[in-house]
């Protein structure tokens, strides 16, 4: 049986060879987003552990929860002290800032968007006792003011060699700077800075730049003499640190660094992994029908097995064998198309600032045991069904020409269908409604039950659509239009199963389509309702700037007055929490509509509060808030509740004071500006104020509105993009489908061609099938996408999406495409049907 199952899959390689491709692609899918994933991790793990020293001294609190530095900071003359700790080999201070930008040779900006632009000082430390693990590899280090070491590839992306004058933007109250490029340095052992760009400075200059001139650093690492552990040494640190300062080991710190960044990177991951999944849910469909059609074509032969005694296991085993085999073929096939995705993701997320390009590939051993794992049990658990309706084929009636493959009843289909759609909706709705732990999986897993229920029901729910149909191909396309017709209503559930398969991609095409243009819609309103002033300033990448910006914007010709906004990262009962500020005289320019308390009592250590977010964590006026800042824990009393507004971008809101002197450094995020009345040009001249920075923009109420709903976009075309892939598969589905009915079908394609059927009415016919096929999974996809969308944007409306909008157009361009989709893949099985010799076909067994 093992020989006449190799055999029989060996006979039938062309045929198999579309199914394999769909288990392919899901594996890729699996094995390279793993690939990734190890290759991210391994990346920023080294990266930390080489910028760090073997002991690191910092103010408790010297960094926001976001990672960036805090005005907590460190006096030079301790950096003596620690040099003179038994078992320390020397003590090196560290100026430390984000937000320096490389402007390149084009004026634009290097880097921006994702890894962060570093500044600081150069020192001499030894390679691998911190980030001067990135020596220099080129020219020297900066020695006065006006000099700076790049790092290699911020060098070359920016344009500059040893000797040219290199601009910067900061966010500092300096915001543009030039100096001379001195020094360019790299990792001694290859590593990367995994798209982050560096800029260093001589201490004397960083402090001058950073620290407003004073004499002091933003942490200190301690490099250890040989034979001294780092936990030998940080205990012996600890002995002369002041209150307020802690000292961890390198390592820790490393790790603590690493897996706050991975943490906040995870999405990718957990990203692709879905896609995977849905990649090969649609793929399953695929393996599914074939099988299903390969076994019918194969029952006169296994009846043959049958009654020359293989046993009914023997047979469905057979069937199994083949099924893992191809399996392996796929998974082997997709592990390697996994590594290329992993490659094409790399190259993808250096487009958007992560930069792995440095690093060589992770190619675990749980990859590989997890694409083997997905791609057999995946293959096999489709193949099952099949497999065992072969066990049932009784031997003398598979001996008949009209053989076929026994089927479920309709009404258990439907019965069972419509049971699991009744517990996907539960889920669902459980998920988005009720209060139980991973809403997520809940939503996941009710949305797979309500699809695989519409999936499974479909060849009842289906059979009125394929009679309409039917009548229409009869009236318009006449004796061909009611063949095709009836081609397709006399196996539904073949029909309607690779209609499944296109149906799950356009179901979730329809709900991002929908999610996303409400979330526009919603944007749109609220900043129409909201937006205050007539020009809101900020950095082009969401970043901080200079406050010298909004002072210069104040002195100009035609300006009323000027809002100052800022927003910061503190964190409550071991959540992050945002924060926002502004000054107290402001708060009436920022549009802010109170429905409890009052804006006016708003003083240092109070904050006003979102309407939403008080009802809930159950706060009100006259409560306080408790945060963990930099500079400690800090409770601010509730003076106002406000309407949700979208120019006050986190629900707290404080004084700018307030955000100083918690540990926040003196920076804007945002800058509302108000424009006299009747004043003419005052958007140019506000323009000409940052001529000279391409990080910050001025924009009116539509290029805010532009700018809130580019986020929305970037991720929408993303998703689409991933759920091309999925489509891909279907439409794979579709045409193999069609290829195995043409074979199983060819004494009927050479009696029909005998009767005098030409072969353009051939092809016609294949093609109104294929049609039929891809409308029908259109239909259902976007009657199960409107409604998985209207449901989800429901659910979302305490979250402020409370904006439903259906994009006809968009989804009635899906059902125009699945048209489209229907005649190209006819296009190869009907000139298969058409070029069969007609003779041939008739004497075909």
């Amino acid at each position: 049986m093992i020989r006449v199952a190799l055999r029989s899959l060996l006979g039938r390689k062309l045929r198999l060879l579309m199914s394999t491709f769909a288990i392919v692609l899901g594996v890729a899918f699996v094995a390279g987003s793993l690939v990734f994933s190890d290759t991210l991790g391994r990346s920023f793990t080294a990266l930390f552990a080489s910028a760090v020293g073997d002991v690191v001294v910092r103010p408790v609190g010297g960094t926001t929860v976001q990672g960036s530095p805090s005005t907590e900071i460190l006096p030079a003359a301790l950096v003596d002290e620690l040099a003179e700790v038994p078992g320390a080999a020397r003590a090196d201070g560290n100026v430390t800032a984000v937000g320096v930008f490389v402007v390149d040779t084009d004026g634009k900006v290097v880097g921006g968007l994702g890894p962060p632009a570093l500044g600081g000082n150069f020192n001499d430390a030894p390679a691998g006792h911190g980030l001067t693990g990135l020596t220099i590899q080129e020219g020297r280090e900066p020695r006065a003011a006006g000099e700076v070491v790049l790092d290699e590839r911020t060098a070359d992306r920016a344009g500059y060699d040893i000797g040219d004058t290199v601009p910067f933007v900061t966010s500092t109250e300096r915001p543009d700077l030039e100096a001379e490029l001195v020094g360019i340095a790299e990792f001694a052992e290859g590593g990367s800075l995994n798209g982050a760009t560096l800029a260093q400075f001589d201490t004397a200059t960083a402090q001058d730049l950073f620290l407003g001139g004073r004499d002091v650093y933003n942490d200190v690492w301690v490099t250890a003499e040989d034979g001294v552990s780092q936990e030998e040494l940080a205990e012996r640190v600890r002995e002369v640190l002041p209150a307020g300062v802690e000292a961890v080991t390198g390592d820790d710190a490393a790790d603590e660094s690493a897996s706050d960044l991975l943490e906040a990177v995870s999405f990718l991951t957990t990203f692709l992994l879905i896609f995977a999944g849905i990649a090969l849910v649609v793929g399953s469909f695929l393996i599914v029908n074939t099988f299903s059609i390969l076994v019918a074509q194969r029952s006169r032969e296994l009846a043959l097995l049958r009654a020359l005694g293989a046993s009914r296991r023997q047979v469905t085993w057979s069937v199994l064998l083949e099924a893992f085999v191809l399996g392996l073929v796929g998974s082997t096939v997709g592990l390697g198309l996994g590594v290329l995705l992993a490659m094409g993701i790399r190259a993808v997320t250096a487009t958007f600032g992560l930069d792995l390009t440095g690093q060589g590939l992770v190619f675990e051993p749980r990859t590989v045991l997890a694409a083997y794992a997905v791609g057999v049990l995946v293959t096999m658990a489709a193949a099952f069904l099949p497999a065992h309706r072969t066990g049932r084929i009784a031997p003398v009636q598979a001996m008949r020409d009209d053989v076929a493959l026994p089927e479920s009843s309709m009404r258990r289909r439907l019965v069972g269908g419509l049971v699991l759609v009744a517990v996907g909706l539960v889920a669902l709705v459980a998920g988005l409604f009720a209060d139980v732990p991973r809403a997520g999986w809940w939503v996941g897993l009710g949305v797979l039950a309500v699809l695989l229920g519409v999936a499974g029901a479909s060849p009842v729910l289906s059979r009125p659509f394929l009679g309409a149909a039917r009548a229409a191909y009869a009236r318009v396309f006449g004796a061909v239009g009611n063949l095709a017709g009836q081609n397709g209503l006399r196996n539904p559930r073949r029909t309607t199963a690779t209609a499944s398969a296109l149906m799950i991609g356009l179901t979730l095409a329809c709900t991002m389509a929908i999610l996303g243009a409400s979330a526009k819609a919603t944007v749109d309103r609220s900043v129409e309702e909201s937006f205050v002033g007539d020009y809101v300033v900020s950095s082009a990448f969401g970043g901080e700037f200079s406050p010298a910006v909004a002072d210069e914007m104040a002195e100009v010709d035609g300006v009323a007055s000027v809002v100052r906004e800022r927003f910061a990262f503190g964190a409550r009962d071991g959540d992050d929490q945002g924060i926002s500020a502004t000054d107290p005289g402001s708060i009436d320019d920022l549009g802010l509509r109170l429905v409890e308390g009052s804006a006016a009592p708003l003083r240092d250590g109070t904050v006003v509060v979102q309407e939403s977010w008080a009802e809930d964590e159950g706060v009100g006026v006259g409560d306080t808030v408790t945060l963990d800042l930099p500079a400690g824990e800090e409770q601010w009393e509730v003076v106002g509740i406000f309407e949700d507004n979208p120019i006050v971008f986190f629900p707290l809101l404080t004084t700018l004071d307030t955000l100083l002197s918690a540990g926040f450094p003196d920076r804007d995020n945002y800058v509302v500006v108000d424009a006299e009345p009747g004043a003419t040009g005052v958007h140019e001249r506000l323009e000409e104020v940052v001529a000279d920075n391409p990080v910050v923009t001025v924009k009116d109420e539509a290029g805010f509105a532009a700018e809130q709903r580019e986020p929305i976009d970037q991720l929408v075309l993303m998703v689409f993009a991933l759920l091309g892939l999925a489509l891909v598969i279907a439409v794979l589905g579709i045409v193999n489908t069609l290829a195995l009915s043409v074979i199983e079908r060819t004494r009927e394609v050479g009696l029909l061609r005998a009767i005098g059927l030409s072969r353009g009415q051939l092809r016609l016919m294949i093609t109104l099938e294929s049609v039929v096929i891809a409308v029908l999974g259109a239909v259902l996809g976007v009657v199960l996408g409107t409604f998985f969308g209207v449901v989800l944007m429901r659910a979302l409306r305490d979250e402020g999406l409370d904006v439903v909008s259906v994009p006809v157009g968009q989804l009635a361009a899906f059902l125009g495409v699945a048209i489209v989709v229907g005649v190209l893949a006819a296009v190869l099985p009907s000139r298969r049907a058409a070029r069969l010799d007609v003779l041939k076909a008739i004497a075909t067994d």
